[in-house]
């Protein structure tokens, strides 16, 4: 090997043929689509222009979205109920296309290129948002939507609202493409088989983990405070520029970058199973797991299989029925059969892992109807609330938001520190408790949060409407801390399991369906309030419904409460069924040491249940 192959920065380009794919690793190129050298691209030095994104991004979507329903209630004069929904629907929408952003990114335009239209897109959606709330004319006339006239301020339509969905809409759509892209982008400056760049990997994690934290804690403090003392159109200002600056710092990379060519979407390989297995459904299974085509990987293929491959993701008899894929219908000649009648065993299997994984996957949805609540009723319960600290200085109440942030910057290292050693101990895992576990804990507290919330909504109501008493903001923290422990638990060990599961080229699939969670969550929010306005409006305690007025005075918000806390609970009772019915895809017969976060994490057994 030349010098210059050695400098150059090339995952192994051999092919082997298996049935009729051809498997081979693929090179990572710079911006001109030149291979990569190992001395000038990637590594930690062109990660930072990815973090840099990742900080101002979370500032500037964190800035209009935690906020944003008490611009949609007091200046666009939407009702309450309405104003929750379109709240929880655009960051729902968010997530949800996270899907996209991840699917045209394998696809078509690699992550780079995916970052950069789509940082444009949502940039000019900030911009739209800061121009109308600038200009009276695209906005309603002023009227005061928490007085007794509330009720006949003119709501936001034609024009204005046509303005207002159309920038919503582009903020979405940017924001939810980049999301998949941002964290797989940096993860890809160190995409290297040794150890000393996996632990730099794990650092990059931590990293990309303190500049979310980092946007969120300032959008959720100096912009906040910024919009509720300068206006909403500084404040949407302010998250253009701090969009701007991410952008700038992700073209200032792009020299240093690493980037991986588009490969094609899991979907494909996905729809292909699917397919195979419904054409070839009457067909039996054979007993033997053997017979099943690709079912195993010789010693002298495995070195220059694909990395997929290389797992050798064992047959399971869990959905048998896609099994059925891998029948070969012409015995020797299965090379003539298409891609779209037989597939791998390998293939089967990583469909069997999605679906596997949907049910945890589903339980964590009402997990995230809670988040929406902190984000919508919770900032108008405060805004009900006293927010004097001093006579000169009020607290904005979607700043309560920032709560949880500022709790786990100290509670994850003794987290670390305290809790991992001494559950390490009882239980001899080095990660001290298990991915499942860790969610498990994060729900059952998550029902608390809920109960804390009824509890002072109880209270503050009856302080106002029976002692004609303002009670202190601070009363609804305990909320906010509750779920910020939950969150450390739930959304932590959520990643952790997906990361677990997955083998090569399906990461950020999984991942996206983490986001997808949270898309749905917020949907659900959406559909509970207007499915329990429509049941209680008959009521004859609430005649227009829990949620149908207003003001929360003359709701019954601490009843909807009490509604999320049960759903809550009862979700976490059906999670302890559907974790004890999980097991994880049985690689070898002993346990199988993964590096995960610079630390070997031991896999379980085979068809081990967590």
């Amino acid at each position: 090997m030349d010098e210059t192959s050695r400098k150059l920065d090339v995952n192994s380009t051999s092919e082997i043929g298996d049935g009729d794919r051809i498997l081979h690793h693929q090179v990572s190129v710079d911006w001109r689509g030149r291979p990569c050298r190992a001395n000038t691209h990637g590594g930690m030095t062109a990660a930072v222009f990815v973090l840099g994104l990742q900080a101002f991004e979370m500032m500037a979507i964190a800035g209009v979205g935690n906020n944003l329903i008490t611009y949609v209630f007091n200046q666009m004069h939407f009702p309450l109920s309405k104003s929750a929904n379109i709240v929880t629907n655009f960051i729902g929408t968010i997530f949800l296309l996270s899907l996209l952003g991840g699917f045209l990114s394998d696809s078509y335009l690699g992550s780079f290129w995916t970052m950069l239209v789509f940082g444009f897109v949502e940039l000019s959606g900030f911009i739209l948002l800061s121009i109308q709330a600038h200009l009276q004319s695209l906005r309603p006339p002023k009227c005061n939507m928490n007085d007794a006239q509330g009720s006949h301020c003119e709501e936001a339509s034609g024009y204005r609202a046509l303005i207002f969905y159309v920038s919503l809409c582009l903020v979405a759509l940017g924001s939810g493409c980049l999301k998949p892209n941002i964290i797989s982008h940096g993860a890809d400056q160190f995409r290297r088989e040794d150890s000393k760049q996996s632990r730099r990997l794990s650092s990059y994690f931590n990293a990309a983990y303190f500049a979310f934290c980092t946007g969120e804690l300032i959008a959720l403090t100096v912009l906040v405070w910024v919009q509720t003392d300068s206006g909403m159109d500084v404040g949407f200002g302010v998250s253009a520029a701090a969009m701007v600056v991410g952008l700038v710092s992700l073209i200032s990379g792009a020299l240093f970058y690493k980037n991986t060519p588009p490969r094609g979407s899991i979907f494909i390989p996905i729809a292909q199973v699917f397919v195979a297995a419904i054409t070839k459904r009457k067909q039996i299974c054979p007993s033997n797991a053997d017979m099943l085509h690709g079912n195993n990987i010789t010693e002298s293929n495995r070195q220059v299989a694909s990395a997929a491959e290389r797992s050798n993701l064992s047959h399971t008899e869990k959905f048998r029925f896609l099994d059925k894929a891998c029948i070969r219908i012409q015995n020797g000649a299965q090379d003539s059969e298409s891609p779209w009648k037989l597939c791998t065993v390998g293939q089967v299997e990583q469909v069997k892992i999605i679906i596997s994984v949907i049910p945890i996957f589903a339980c964590t949805i009402i997990f995230n109807t809670i988040l929406a609540q902190l984000q919508t009723f919770s900032v108008q319960q405060g805004s009900s609330m006293d927010t004097r600290i001093t006579d000169h200085f009020h607290v904005p109440p979607a700043s309560l938001q920032a709560i949880p942030y500022l709790m786990l910057i100290f509670v994850v290292p003794l987290y670390e520190t305290v809790f991992v050693p001494i559950t390490r101990r009882l239980t001899g895992r080095d990660s001290g408790i298990s991915p499942l576990q860790r969610v498990g804990i994060g729900l059952f507290v998550a029902s608390f949060s809920m109960v804390s919330a009824a509890l002072v909504e109880k209270k503050r109501r009856d302080s106002a409407l029976q002692h004609h008493e303002t009670l202190s903001i601070f009363w609804i923290a305990p909320q906010f801390l509750i779920f910020g422990l939950s969150e450390m638990f739930t959304a932590v060990g959520l990643i952790e399991f997906f990361y677990k599961q997955s083998v090569v080229g399906m990461q950020s699939f999984l991942t996206a369906m983490t986001y997808c969670s949270y898309s749905f969550g917020f949907y659900l929010s959406s559909l509970l309030v207007s499915v329990v306005n429509k049941i209680t409006s008959n009521s004859s305690s609430s005649v227009g419904g829990w949620l149908g007025d207003n003001d929360l005075n003359k709701d019954r918000l601490d009843l909807f409460y009490w509604l999320l806390a049960a759903l809550s609970f009862i979700n976490f009772l059906n999670y302890l069924f559907c974790s004890s019915w999980h097991s994880y895809n049985p690689s070898s017969t002993s346990p199988i040491k993964s590096h995960v976060g610079g630390d070997d994490v031991e896999r379980p057994r085979p068809n081990q249940t967590i």
